[in-house]
């Protein structure tokens, strides 16, 4: 960044990820314009801006013209903020503008905003306030009815800001996400600096973002970012620009649970690894990361399990028919099991909410089960990104996770799941049926070990009372990874062992 960025302070918006995609901040000093259809969160977007200035000690200002002060004070509380605390302490002040019960409209071009300026620059000077929001213009604006007017009005109400030296949001509607920034056309080229708040359905699924238009004079990242509003917390954000490949990596060996799965991954699963347990239904996922679990609880490791397709009771059911008490395991604080239905809440939420059990519990190990089932509530671009911020949040706590992903076709194949996450996670584990004469086996291979030499065959295994147990290749079968088996006879598979074989009889040649 040059000298001419570094020259514009900025002011943390208390923001959790907004402030990282806007350098810093809101350029301090100036006014942002705001703007969002329904439901896009400006008006907790223009309180948390408030809250956080409130919390660091300065005095801040509430215009509303939409809102009663009483429903705002309301309303803001389930986010943990009490303003009323505030205004008893000097910090907030309100000045309502909102319409009145027994208030007739004004006559459109007749409403004078002098003495709402006035109004506004008594209570910035009576809490002494850095920040201010109104919200939202909209409301005022439609009784002027002229653009021109509008326009006039909005230059006046900036530069009134900017006078009395404060840090200003102001809220706008828009009629259309892809629309005009504002509704009346003007608003845009009178602030210095523009954010957009949208709230998009995408195949049949809502999804806010943020986007920073502008920031005049002075640099922004570019693009649209996710963010979600939480109870007692407000908006967070989670961009993928703030995640950063400075993780540690470890040389250190964890066992799977499984002695002959370990010996295939070449030694057992990384410290720090992410692994991907791909496979049809009833493949054995669910086994899997119940023994990666147990396997942890057995050496004093705490264990977390997200599970989006089977309930707690099912999966405890599940463990004690293998063999591994999940209850004793709970009981001794080494396990904990969240267990929920994907379509409870959205895939941001569900981001945040699976970060906060992570730091609450403090686990060593930590399995989701499955992937897929989350896929079927989002886009493929946020899914990409939900999985991304876990994976990044995990290997910064230098966790070990296990996430399953279940295939479309019960023979071979790919999952959308697997091609989309598969570069990001360190081991891949496949799990497939194989048609042998007939008769349904399963096999399993190591398909990728980053950092270690691993196992490449097929493996046949099975699964009874006491888990799974791997045994030998597969040796007169190929495809078994696409799904199109081919059987092939002894002598065939000698006749192609010659054609790769090193002869020792033949001399090099020159």
């Amino acid at each position: 960044m040059n000298a001419e960025y570094d020259a514009i302070e900025r002011l943390p918006t208390g923001i959790p990820g907004f402030d990282h995609i806007a350098n810093g901040g809101l350029p301090r000093g100036r006014t942002t314009l705001l703007s969002g259809t329904a439901g896009s969160a400006k008006t907790v977007f223009a309180a948390q801006f408030l809250a956080a200035g409130a919390l660091r000690g300065e005095g801040v200002v509430f215009v509303t013209f939409e809102e009663s002060p009483d429903d705002l004070r309301r309303n803001m509380r389930g986010f943990g903020w009490d303003i009323p605390k505030w205004e008893a302490e000097g910090l907030w002040a309100f000045v309502d503008a909102s319409p009145q019960p027994d208030q007739e409209l004004l006559v459109m071009g007749s409403y004078d905003l002098g003495a709402l300026l006035a109004r506004i620059e008594h209570a910035v000077r009576r809490v002494n306030a850095t920040r201010i929001s109104m919200d939202s213009l909209g409301a005022i604006f439609a009784r002027l009815g002229d653009t021109r007017l509008v326009r006039d009005e909005l230059f006046r109400i900036v530069s009134t800001l900017k006078r009395l030296g404060v840090t200003g949001v102001i809220t706008a509607e828009r009629a259309h996400e892809n629309g005009e920034i504002g509704r009346f056309g003007v608003e845009e080229f009178v602030t210095d600096d523009v954010v957009i708040l949208r709230n998009v359905m995408e195949e049949e699924k809502r999804r806010r973002t943020v986007e920073i238009l502008k920031f005049r004079g002075t640099a922004h990242q570019k693009g649209s970012f996710p963010f979600t509003v939480i109870p007692g917390r407000g908006i967070v954000m989670i961009p993928l620009s703030a995640m950063e490949l400075k993780q540690r990596s470890s040389n250190l060996r964890i066992t799977s649970g499984n002695a002959e799965l370990d010996r295939m991954c070449g030694g057992g699963f990384f410290r720090d690894s992410i692994i991907l347990v791909s496979g049809a239904t009833g493949t054995g996922k669910t086994l899997m990361s119940t023994t990666f679990m147990a396997a942890g609880a057995q050496r004093g490791e705490r264990a977390l399990l997200f599970a989006f397709e089977e309930s707690r009771d099912q999966l405890f059911r599940n463990a004690e028919g293998w063999g591994i008490d999940f209850e004793q395991m709970e009981k001794d604080g080494l396990l904990r099991v969240v267990a929920n239905y994907p379509e409870v809440t959205s895939l941001e939420d569900q981001l945040i909410a699976m970060q906060a059990e992570i730091e609450r519990f403090k686990p060593q190990r930590i399995a989701v089960d499955s992937l897929s089932a989350l896929e079927r509530v989002s886009t493929l671009r946020g899914f990409r990104e939900f999985v991304i911020g876990l994976t990044s949040f995990i290997k910064h706590q230098e966790i070990v996770g296990l996430y399953t992903a279940t295939t479309s076709t019960l023979l071979g194949g790919s999952s959308i799941t697997e091609a989309h996450i598969s570069t990001i996670t360190d081991s891949i584990i496949l799990l497939r049926y194989v048609e042998l004469f007939g008769e349904m086996r399963r096999g399993l291979t190591v398909l990728k070990m980053r950092g270690s030499i691993h196992d490449k065959e097929i493996r046949e295994f099975a699964i009874d009372s006491k888990g799974m147990h791997i045994g030998r290749p597969f040796r007169n079968i190929s495809g078994i990874l696409s799904g199109q088996f081919t059987h092939v006879s002894p002598s065939e598979l000698e006749r192609l062992g010659a054609m790769f074989r090193d002869d020792e009889t033949t001399p090099p040649a020159e």
